[in-house]
C-alpha cells in the first residue's frame, strides 16, 4: 500500500517540504484547496523532487473550467516528468456560488462532462485531433496552433491521470465511469466504504464497459489517534481531541449526513449543524463519543496502526493518507510507514 502525506504550508515552503517527504519515503504528496492555491505549490515541489507523486486532493473543479484545468494539468505533468495526478472535487453548493461566484447545477452530470472535456482537450493537443467537444455544460470548439502545446514526449501513457473525490453514490459512480482513481473523503468509515462507495464505483466501471476494478486506484484517508504515552496519556488525549474536533466539523455538513445515517447517527448531523451555526465548536466536539471516534478513526499505539488499517481497508484501497496530529519519534514512524507499505 502506498503511503501519502498532505503538502501543507505556503508556496515558499513547498519545495523543502516535498523534498523532506520524498526523503522520508512517502509515495505521494497532495495539496488541498484551502487558504492557498492547490496547483502552484506543486510546481515548486516538482522542481525540488524526483520520485514522489504530486497531486491535488482536491482542487475544486467547479471553480474552474475544463480548458484551465487542461492547461494546468498538462504543464504540471511536463514539469514533474509524469508524476502529477489531477485530483478534483465538487465542493458544496454554498462554496461554489458564494465563495467562487460560479454556477452550480446537477453536480454529478457536470463533473462527468468536465472530465470528458479535459480529456478531449488533451487528445487534441497530443494527437492533433480537431477539438469538437459539445456538451450540455461545456463547449470547446476552437484550438489554433498558437494555443496548442507541443505533444508530450511522455506519450499517451504520460497524460495525467484524473482522480475524483466523492461521498454520495452519484458522484462516486461518475468517478468509476470516467476517472482513473477515487479519492475517499476523510469523513468515511469502513462500513460506508464497503456498502456505498465500492458498489457505486463498480456500477460506474460497468457503465463504461469495464468489468473489473483492476488498475483502478482508490486512495483512502483515515483519522489516526495515537501517542507515545499510551492510552490515557497526554499525547493520546491531545490526538483524540483533535480528531473529535475534525470529525464534528465534517459531520455538521448536510452533504455528509449519509455517512452518519448508515450507522444510525443521522440525528447527530442536525445537532452538529445547529451548533456550528452558533459557532459552538467546543460543544460540537463533545458530541463525538468514543464509539463514533473509534468508527471514524484508528485509535491505537503506533505499532498497532498498520495492522488495523490493513484489517479495515487492506483489500479495498491501494494508497492511504492519515491525519495523525502526534507522530513522535521519527525512527519509530519510519517503522510504522514500512509496516503500512507492506499491507
Amino acid at each position: 500500500m502506498k503511503v501519502d502525506s498532505i503538502l501543507t504550508g505556503s508556496i515558499s515552503d513547498a519545495g523543502r517540504a516535498a523534498a523532506d517527504l520524498e526523503t522520508a519515503g512517502y509515495s505521494g504528496a497532495w495539496t488541498v484547496e484551502g487558504p492557498h492555491d492547490p496547483f502552484l505549490p506543486l510546481a515548486v515541489a516538482a522542481a525540488s523532487t524526483r520520485r514522489i507523486e504530486l497531486g491535488t486532493a482536491i482542487a475544486v473543479a467547479f471553480a474552474r473550467n475544463p480548458m484551465l484545468l487542461a492547461n494546468i494539468g498538462w504543464d504540471l505533468q511536463t514539469l514533474s516528468r509524469g508524476r502529477f495526478v489531477l485530483g478534483l472535487g465538487s465542493q458544496i453548493r454554498p462554496h461554489i456560488t458564494k465563495r467562487f461566484s460560479m454556477e452550480w447545477s446537477r453536480p454529478a452530470a457536470r463533473m462527468r462532462e468536465m472530465v470528458q472535456a479535459v480529456r478531449a482537450i488533451w487528445d487534441a493537443w497530443q494527437h492533433g485531433t480537431p477539438l469538437q467537444f459539445r456538451g450540455e455544460f461545456y463547449r470547446h470548439t476552437l484550438m489554433t496552433p498558437m494555443f496548442t502545446p507541443k505533444a508530450s514526449d511522455l506519450g499517451d501513457s504520460g497524460l495525467p491521470p484524473i482522480y475524483l473525490a466523492g461521498v454520495g453514490p452519484l458522484m462516486t459512480e461518475v468517478a468509476g465511469e470516467v476517472c482513473d482513481g477515487f479519492l475517499c473523503h476523510p469523513f468515511t468509515t469502513e462500513r460506508y466504504l464497503r456498502e456505498v462507495t465500492l458498489p457505486a464505483l463498480q456500477r460506474g466501471r460497468a457503465s463504461a464497459g469495464i468489468a473489473s476494478m483492476d488498475g483502478y486506484e482508490i486512495a483512502g484517508s483515515s483519522f489516526v489517534v495515537t501517542g507515545e504515552g499510551g492510552e490515557g496519556g497526554e499525547e493520546m488525549e491531545r490526538s483524540a481531541a483533535a480528531a473529535r474536533q475534525q470529525i464534528a466539523f465534517y459531520g455538521s455538513t448536510p452533504a455528509y449526513r449519509p455517512v452518519l445515517e448508515i450507522h444510525g447517527w443521522g440525528d447527530l448531523q442536525d445537532d452538529l449543524n445547529t451548533l456550528s451555526k452558533r459557532g459552538q465548536w467546543v460543544e460540537m466536539a463533545a458530541l463525538i463519543d468514543d464509539e463514533i471516534l473509534n468508527t471514524f478513526a484508528v485509535v491505537a499505539q503506533p505499532e498497532e496502526i498498520a495492522p488495523e488499517l490493513g484489517r479495515r481497508y487492506g483489500d479495498v484501497i491501494s494508497r492511504i493518507s492519515f491525519y495523525a496530529p502526534v507522530q513522535g519519534d521519527p525512527d519509530r514512524w519510519q517503522s510504522v510507514m514500512a509496516a503500512i507499505k507492506a499491507i
